[in-house]
């Protein structure tokens, strides 16, 4: 289940954002302070191209889903992802809550903003995570690709996106 984040998430939210395997995996790797992180949650409280909701998994909080760049006049969105990975390890739900979370964060994105397409940003070295986006009908977008300096390592991006169509033929 996906529901809209609250006040009561925001530490929470921290905390799974600065496990080192959701850093590691991140564009941004710095530590996120609390009131770096404060800022972040006060401008996306007010911005209407953002969301963020909490990913409930078995009854229990276990994930953030982030919207960024929700463009209804376009039809389109950016999303990303992150879990409590110390705690849905320690449950052995990692996989299960992660495939979950994939599945709801798309039905969301069609289903409740009705975009017609949604799109993110994968480490072209998290090869599971550009896994298991193909695996739910994404596709890479070559030319929305790119490199960053990440720590000093110059660091190739990975665009993958999913239209109505992709996921019409992924639920037939």
């Amino acid at each position: 289940m996906l529901r809209p984040a609250t006040e009561q998430d925001v530490a929470t939210i921290r905390v799974w954002r600065n496990h080192p395997k959701v850093r590691a995996a991140s564009i941004w790797t710095a530590h996120i302070t609390p009131d770096g992180h404060r800022a972040w949650w006060d401008r996306v409280q007010t911005d209407p191209a953002k969301r963020v909701l909490i990913f409930e998994f078995h009854g229990s909080p276990a994930g953030v889903v982030t919207i960024n760049d929700l463009d209804p006049a376009a039809g389109s969105a950016e999303w990303g992802f992150f879990l409590d990975v110390d705690g849905l390890t320690a449950r052995g739900e990692l996989l299960p809550a992660w495939m979950d979370l994939e599945r709801e964060a798309i039905d969301y994105a069609f289903d409740e903003l009705g975009v017609d397409r949604v799109g993110g940003r994968t480490l072209a070295s998290n090869r599971p995570v550009l896994d298991l986006h193909r695996r739910f009908g994404f596709h890479v977008v070559p030319e929305r690709g790119y490199t960053t300096d990440i720590d000093g390592v110059d660091t190739d991006v990975v665009w993958t996106e999913m239209g109505k169509e992709d996921r019409r033929g992924r639920r037939a």
